[in-house]
């Protein structure tokens, strides 16, 4: 799976981040939105699997593409897989040009992704050292202490990335006093949990509640980067989204870890940059043609592959510029 589909899901993600890029700063969230959906929809569709949406864009009634459910591929002959897939992370960050908006899709076999209700989780993302260390029911210093430790570090040397949210306002507080720095940012968990994973972006953890799709997707990446990621699913007053949740087998009590909420053992993460970010450079647009900048991990065997892309059009005189 990972030899044959590996270069296919890198075309997907370039071409849905070289779609919705070329709106970036236009204000317009939902229109940069439909236009990564597009252009990955239709990238998917030329690839050779049998492939299922198992977390997209909604329930089919709300998404009219890349909704749960939905069928990818060119048919049942190829191998079935199951596709979580979020077309542009923060798309307020691309709408206002700001940091670390991707593209991204994360494949298994069928069954090695949870299929997680749209629903909030409680989440701790670490890097490899911190993996085992630490605990979301553990105090807030003691976690960060035991992450500096880990690394080597002061606990003043460490940075967390959080959610601006009003929820999280305790949680700095904590963070705070423990004497760790933060790095609060406005969109995005799913770049950040990367970045904790990855050594030299200056993030080493991320705490705090955001949407449980964005966990899946961070779990597919940890798991090849050995990194970890705890999380607790929440559920606001809406009792019809804790029936349906519930119907789904979810356990609101569970600390979900990275293997349960990706379970694969045939794991393919793509993600290509939008807009400039700790992690991947954003498109840059030249007169001859396109500069992407992806990252590809592979769970079996476990690789990790920086990718820089010139996409070239055809015309007498080409320059590559780097």
């Amino acid at each position: 799976m990972e030899q044959t589909l590996t270069g296919e899901f890198l075309k997907v993600v370039e071409q849905a981040a070289i779609a919705c890029a070329r709106s970036i700063g236009h204000g317009d969230r939902k229109y940069s939105d439909y236009l990564a959906v597009e252009a990955m929809r239709v990238a998917m569709q030329t690839i050779q699997m049998n492939g299922t949406i198992v977390i997209g864009e909604g329930e089919r009634d709300e998404a009219p593409m890349l909704y749960v459910g939905e069928k990818l591929g060119m048919g049942m002959s190829f191998p079935a897989i199951d596709i979580a897939v979020d077309p542009l992370e923060g798309t307020n960050l691309c709408a206002t040009g700001s940091a670390n908006a991707i593209a991204v899709l994360a494949a298994s076999e069928q069954g090695g992704l949870l299929h997680a209700p749209d629903l909030y989780m409680e989440k701790l993302v670490v890097g490899a050292a911190a993996k085992g260390k630490v605990h979301l029911d553990a105090e807030v210093g003691d976690n960060l202490n035991a992450i500096a430790k880990a690394l080597h570090r002061k606990v003043q040397d460490i940075t967390v990335v959080v959610l601006e949210r009003p929820r999280h306002d305790k949680l700095i507080a904590e963070i705070r006093k423990s004497g760790a720095r933060i790095q609060l940012i406005g969109d995005g968990d799913l770049s950040a949990a990367i970045s904790a994973a990855v050594s030299g972006t200056g993030i080493h953890a991320v705490m705090g509640i955001g949407g449980a799709p964005e966990g899946v997707l961070s779990a597919a990446a940890l798991k090849c980067l050995n990194g970890e990621i705890q999380g607790r699913l929440k559920v606001d007053i809406n009792t019809a989204s804790r029936e349906k949740a519930e119907s789904m087998g979810v356990d609101f009590e569970r600390i979900y870890k990275t293997d349960d909420l990706a379970p694969g053992e045939h794991i393919i993460f793509a993600a290509a940059g939008v807009t400039n970010g700790n992690l991947l450079k954003g498109v840059r647009f030249f007169g001859d043609g396109v500069r992407t900048s992806s990252l590809i991990l592979n769970y079996s065997p476990r690789r990790v592959r920086f990718i820089d892309t010139v996409h070239m059009e055809v015309g007498d005189h080409i320059t590559v510029r780097f």
